[in-house]
């Protein structure tokens, strides 16, 4: 199986890749990271310091399912041509992907065990990406220039 670089592909599709190629990435990968730490928390619930005892497990993983459809909504309203609105949405799904940071106001890092902060931050560091790229986006979009293959 022949493995092919980013690099390798933009030279054969004779194009660099734009920051509308990087957005489903990055949404993918956010959406990756926001499993895993759902389904840690899920798993390991009674273990999450100071967790309020009205959470469960079920409650976290509707929770998982209701964000990540906030996501797959916006990724759609840009594929179907509704940009400034998509964007909108795909920007407050990656700022509910700092939500995760919330877990220590309950209790401090050193409360948290070591893949406990290792799945909160890899969601919270994805989603600031997810903001990043969705910012340059707005950018490009007010100037004009927003180019996307989802078209």
């Amino acid at each position: 199986m022949e493995v092919t670089t980013v690099k390798e592909m933009n030279i054969r599709n004779g194009r660099k890749m734009s920051q509308a190629d990087w957005l489903p990435i990055v949404l993918l990968v956010y959406c990756s990271a926001s499993l895993v730490h759902f389904i840690h928390n899920a798993v390991f619930i009674d273990e999450y310091p100071n967790l309020p005892g009205w959470i469960s497990a079920v409650g976290v993983y509707i929770t998982w399912f209701g964000i990540t459809g906030i996501g797959i909504v916006g990724y759609l309203l840009i594929h179907y041509g509704k940009r400034f609105i998509g964007l909108i949405t795909c920007a407050v799904y990656g700022a509910i992907g700092l939500d995760g940071l919330g877990h220590y106001s309950l209790a401090p890092i050193s409360a948290h065990t070591f893949t406990m902060n290792l799945t909160i931050w890899l969601e919270a560091i994805t989603a600031v990406i997810v903001l990043i790229v969705v910012a340059g986006l707005m950018v490009n979009h007010f100037r004009g220039r927003f180019q996307t293959v989802l078209e």
